[in-house]
Protein backbone atom coordinates (compact mmCIF):
# COMPACT_ATOMS: atom_id res chain seq x y z
CA UNK A 1 0.00 0.00 0.00
CA UNK A 2 1.38 3.13 -0.80
CA UNK A 3 2.61 6.12 1.42
CA UNK A 4 -0.32 8.41 0.35
CA UNK A 5 -3.19 5.46 0.59
CA UNK A 6 -1.89 4.88 3.94
CA UNK A 7 -2.49 8.72 5.12
CA UNK A 8 -5.35 8.96 3.53
CA UNK A 9 -6.66 5.95 5.13
CA UNK A 10 -5.54 7.21 8.50
CA UNK A 11 -6.96 10.71 8.02
CA UNK A 12 -10.45 9.21 6.94
CA UNK A 13 -10.76 6.55 9.79
CA UNK A 14 -9.25 6.38 13.04
CA UNK A 15 -9.40 2.97 13.50
CA UNK A 16 -8.95 -0.43 11.41
CA UNK A 17 -11.04 -3.42 11.68
CA UNK A 18 -11.34 -6.09 9.19
CA UNK A 19 -15.04 -4.61 7.36
CA UNK A 20 -13.49 -1.43 6.69
CA UNK A 21 -9.80 -3.14 5.29
CA UNK A 22 -10.86 -6.17 3.53
CA UNK A 23 -13.83 -6.20 0.58
CA UNK A 24 -15.78 -9.17 0.66
CA UNK A 25 -18.95 -9.42 -1.23
CA UNK A 26 -22.44 -9.66 0.31
CA UNK A 27 -20.81 -9.02 3.57
CA UNK A 28 -19.19 -6.00 5.79
CA UNK A 29 -18.98 -2.71 4.23
CA UNK A 30 -17.27 -0.53 2.02
CA UNK A 31 -16.54 3.23 1.23
CA UNK A 32 -16.13 5.33 -1.56
CA UNK A 33 -14.37 8.95 -0.83
CA UNK A 34 -15.17 12.26 -3.19
CA UNK A 35 -13.08 15.21 -2.13
CA UNK A 36 -13.60 16.95 -5.36
CA UNK A 37 -16.11 17.52 -7.88
CA UNK A 38 -16.44 16.90 -11.20
CA UNK A 39 -14.40 19.64 -11.84
CA UNK A 40 -11.82 18.87 -9.75
CA UNK A 41 -12.31 21.63 -7.13
CA UNK A 42 -12.78 21.34 -3.89
CA UNK A 43 -16.33 21.03 -2.23
CA UNK A 44 -18.03 24.65 -1.51
CA UNK A 45 -20.68 24.91 1.56
CA UNK A 46 -22.18 27.72 -0.49
CA UNK A 47 -22.67 26.16 -3.74
CA UNK A 48 -25.32 23.83 -5.01
CA UNK A 49 -24.21 20.13 -6.44
CA UNK A 50 -26.19 16.73 -7.62
CA UNK A 51 -25.16 12.98 -7.76
CA UNK A 52 -26.79 10.61 -9.67
CA UNK A 53 -26.52 7.22 -8.20
CA UNK A 54 -27.82 4.79 -11.30
CA UNK A 55 -30.55 1.78 -10.81
CA UNK A 56 -29.75 -0.87 -8.25
CA UNK A 57 -27.26 0.37 -5.90
CA UNK A 58 -25.25 -3.22 -5.51
CA UNK A 59 -25.71 -3.36 -1.79
CA UNK A 60 -27.05 -6.90 0.50
CA UNK A 61 -27.73 -4.45 3.09
CA UNK A 62 -28.07 -1.06 2.99
CA UNK A 63 -26.57 2.46 1.12
CA UNK A 64 -25.70 5.85 3.16
CA UNK A 65 -24.23 9.28 1.91
CA UNK A 66 -22.71 11.03 4.71
CA UNK A 67 -20.89 14.59 4.96
CA UNK A 68 -18.06 15.31 6.77
CA UNK A 69 -16.35 18.59 7.72
CA UNK A 70 -12.52 18.75 6.04
CA UNK A 71 -11.73 20.57 9.38
CA UNK A 72 -12.53 18.41 11.50
CA UNK A 73 -13.27 15.12 9.67
CA UNK A 74 -16.20 14.98 12.11
CA UNK A 75 -20.13 15.35 10.47
CA UNK A 76 -20.97 18.36 9.04
CA UNK A 77 -22.31 19.96 11.63
CA UNK A 78 -25.90 21.90 10.10
CA UNK A 79 -29.48 22.09 10.80
CA UNK A 80 -30.12 18.38 10.20
CA UNK A 81 -29.57 15.89 12.82
CA UNK A 82 -27.42 13.82 11.29
CA UNK A 83 -26.01 14.65 7.82
CA UNK A 84 -26.70 11.63 6.26
CA UNK A 85 -29.27 10.03 3.64
CA UNK A 86 -29.58 6.52 2.62
CA UNK A 87 -31.79 3.72 0.85
CA UNK A 88 -33.02 3.45 4.76
CA UNK A 89 -33.65 7.01 5.33
CA UNK A 90 -37.65 8.05 4.98
CA UNK A 91 -38.79 10.58 2.41
CA UNK A 92 -36.13 9.50 0.21
CA UNK A 93 -37.29 9.60 -3.71
CA UNK A 94 -36.10 6.98 -6.04
CA UNK A 95 -36.64 7.60 -9.53
CA UNK A 96 -38.97 5.61 -11.78
CA UNK A 97 -36.07 3.46 -13.16
CA UNK A 98 -34.18 3.02 -9.53
CA UNK A 99 -31.68 5.56 -9.73
CA UNK A 100 -31.26 8.28 -7.18
CA UNK A 101 -30.30 12.16 -7.48
CA UNK A 102 -29.32 13.07 -4.65
CA UNK A 103 -28.72 17.09 -3.74
CA UNK A 104 -25.68 18.87 -1.41
CA UNK A 105 -26.64 22.57 -0.84
CA UNK A 106 -27.44 24.84 1.63
CA UNK A 107 -31.06 25.14 0.67
CA UNK A 108 -33.33 22.23 -0.03
CA UNK A 109 -34.41 21.91 -3.76
CA UNK A 110 -37.74 22.46 -3.63
CA UNK A 111 -39.54 19.20 -3.22
CA UNK A 112 -36.60 17.04 -2.90
CA UNK A 113 -36.39 17.30 0.58
CA UNK A 114 -35.39 13.70 1.50
CA UNK A 115 -32.40 13.24 -1.09
CA UNK A 116 -31.00 16.55 0.16
CA UNK A 117 -27.85 16.82 2.63
CA UNK A 118 -27.24 20.48 4.52
CA UNK A 119 -23.85 22.22 3.28
CA UNK A 120 -22.51 25.66 4.92
CA UNK A 121 -21.01 28.38 3.29
CA UNK A 122 -18.13 29.33 4.16
CA UNK A 123 -17.31 25.39 4.93
CA UNK A 124 -15.57 23.05 3.04
CA UNK A 125 -17.08 19.11 2.93
CA UNK A 126 -16.17 16.02 1.96
CA UNK A 127 -18.39 13.10 1.41
CA UNK A 128 -18.33 8.91 1.98
CA UNK A 129 -20.81 6.85 0.23
CA UNK A 130 -21.01 3.66 2.53
CA UNK A 131 -22.11 0.43 0.93
CA UNK A 132 -23.01 -2.08 3.38
CA UNK A 133 -22.51 -5.75 2.25
CA UNK A 134 -21.52 -4.57 -1.02
CA UNK A 135 -22.36 -6.66 -4.23
CA UNK A 136 -20.07 -7.66 -7.06
CA UNK A 137 -20.59 -4.92 -9.42
CA UNK A 138 -19.34 -2.19 -6.63
CA UNK A 139 -16.07 -4.18 -6.01
CA UNK A 140 -15.48 -4.71 -9.97
CA UNK A 141 -16.50 -1.23 -10.47
CA UNK A 142 -19.31 -2.27 -13.03
CA UNK A 143 -21.26 -0.29 -11.16
CA UNK A 144 -20.20 3.39 -10.08
CA UNK A 145 -22.03 6.20 -8.48
CA UNK A 146 -21.62 9.64 -10.91
CA UNK A 147 -19.55 12.35 -10.64
CA UNK A 148 -20.29 14.90 -7.97
CA UNK A 149 -21.73 17.68 -10.43
CA UNK A 150 -21.89 21.42 -9.21
CA UNK A 151 -24.58 23.42 -10.41
CA UNK A 152 -24.62 25.84 -13.32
Amino acid sequence: MGLDARALYYFNAGGVTPAMAVTKAGAGSDYGLAMLDAEKKPFDGSKTYTLHLPPNVPVNDFWAMTLYDTQTRSMLQTSQKFPTIGSQSKGIQQNADGSYELYFAPEAPKGKEGNWLQTVPGKSWFTILRMYGPLEPWINKSWRPGEIEPSK
